[in-house]
């Protein structure tokens, strides 16, 4: 009986992680890095125009290159307020779809553009006063539907939000 709960478990696992696709709104890599530090987190405002922080910063060395997380097609690649802004709508999100901002980004893509998850948009540009001084370079991740912001981190597969291996825990109460 342990024997076929352990094959069951493993089949199980290998069928949720490596066959079943991700839904919707998962996306399965982070824009820098294998799994960059969190240097601000995402502190939504409490009104339309109070502070907060509209994104989360991801430490990232000037020259990284930053990647889409999803499918979608470039909205916007430019300057805003002196900083290099890609922005990409992401696809089958519903409507408004769901929009990425990356910054500051010199972007290799240009407007209209598709892309798909994973595709290099730009560089990771001179930094511009925005990162938090432990961090003197990073990645702002901005994450919109219309005018709502939402965590960008929300887009991650739980599975890249955790640190360290898997690891099976016992099942207790079972007959051996």
């Amino acid at each position: 009986m342990r024997k076929l709960l352990c094959v069951t478990l493993t089949l199980l696992f290998f069928y949720v992680t490596a066959v079943h696709p991700a839904s919707a709104g998962e996306a399965r890599l982070w824009p820098t890095g294998d799994r960059p530090a969190v240097v601000r987190p995402w502190a939504p405002p409490t009104t339309p125009y109070g502070p907060g922080h509209r994104g989360v910063d991801l430490a990232a060395p000037i020259g990284a290159p930053v990647r889409t997380v999803a499918d979608g097609r470039v909205s916007f690649a430019g300057e805003v307020a002196g900083r290099g802004v890609v922005t990409v709508e992401l696809s089958g999100t519903g409507e408004p779809p769901l929009r990425t901002s990356y910054e500051p980004v010199a972007a290799t893509v240009a407007r209209g553009d598709e892309v798909g998850a994973g595709d290099v948009l730009g560089v990771v540009e001179l930094p511009t006063g925005h990162c938090p001084p432990a961090a003197p370079s990073c990645l702002h991740w901005g994450l919109r539907r219309a005018d709502t912001y939402l965590d960008p981190l929300s887009l991650l597969d739980p599975s890249l939000l955790r640190s360290g291996p898997a690891r099976l825990l016992p099942v207790w109460g079972l007959p051996l």
